[in-house]
C-alpha cells in the first residue's frame, strides 16, 4: 500500500476513533433537551464511517490528481486544518460540556470541509464532490448544534442540566 493511502486511512480512523472516545453518551448529554428531528445516536457512528471513508477516498484521488509538489502540498493543508477542526468538536461538545462553544468552533469546521470541496476540484472532480456529504452532515450538525444551545442556554462551568 502507498504511504499517501495509508496516511489517509489513518486520517479517517484517527478521526472517527477519537469521535467515538470523545463522544460520552450519558446522563448530561441525555438530559439536553433536544428537537423532534434529530437522528437516533447510533446513526451517528455508521454516518461518520460512510463520510469519513469518503473524504479519506477524495484525498487518495485528490493526492493522484496532485501534478507537482505545491498540489500535493496543498491536499495536506486541506485535511491538515480540516483535521484540526473536526477534532475539536466532540471535546468542546461533550466532554467540556459546552455545545455554545462547539457552535462557535463549528464555523471553521464547517469552512474546512467547504474548502476541501472547493479547493480539491482542480485535483479531482470525483475527490470534490465525495466531499459534498461531509458538508451536507456537519451543515445539518451545524443547524442541531443550534437548536441544542437555543434550548438549553445558558452553559456554565460544566453544568448538570436536569
Amino acid at each position: 500500500m502507498q504511504p499517501h493511502v495509508i496516511a489517509a486511512v489513518l486520517w479517517a480512523l484517527i478521526l472517527g476513533g477519537a469521535g467515538g472516545v470523545l463522544t460520552e453518551i450519558g446522563p448530561w448529554y441525555r438530559n439536553l433537551k433536544k428537537p423532534s428531528w434529530q437522528p437516533p445516536d447510533w446513526l451517528f457512528g455508521p454516518a461518520w464511517t460512510v463520510i469519513l471513508g469518503l473524504a479519506a477516498w477524495a484525498a487518495v484521488l485528490s493526492w493522484d490528481g496532485a501534478s507537482d509538489e505545491a498540489g500535493r502540498m496543498t491536499v495536506i493543508a486541506l485535511f491538515a486544518v480540516n483535521f484540526v477542526c473536526h477534532f475539536l468538536w466532540s471535546p468542546l461538545f461533550f466532554a467540556r460540556k459546552r455545545p455554545d462553544w462547539a457552535l462557535i468552533e463549528v464555523v471553521p469546521l464547517w469552512l474546512s470541509v467547504l474548502a476541501l470541496c472547493v479547493m480539491l476540484r482542480p485535483f479531482s472532480v470525483l475527490a470534490s464532490w465525495l466531499i459534498v456529504p461531509y458538508l451536507a452532515w456537519v451543515s445539518f450538525a451545524a443547524c442541531l448544534n443550534l437548536v441544542i444551545v437555543r434550548l438549553n442556554r445558558p452553559f456554565g462551568d460544566v453544568r448538570e442540566i436536569s
